[in-house]
């Protein structure tokens, strides 16, 4: 993309900026994010979840 259009964009959320509690909404999204990768990263994926092959045709 145009740097102009990134700069642009920037201008706007500095004159407007988005609510306190967007702000907490998109770090609450991240924190579950992290939270979920950080347990399959300590526990694994299970094996339930894990879709097989099936024989025969591709």
């Amino acid at each position: 993309m145009n740097i102009q259009v990134w700069l642009m964009r920037a201008t706007r959320w500095v004159r407007n900026p988005p609510s306190a509690s967007r702000v907490m909404l998109v770090f609450g999204v991240i924190a579950a994010c992290l939270a979920l990768a950080g347990i399959e990263w300590v526990f694994g994926w299970p094996d339930w979840l894990t879709v097989n092959r099936l024989s025969g045709k591709p």
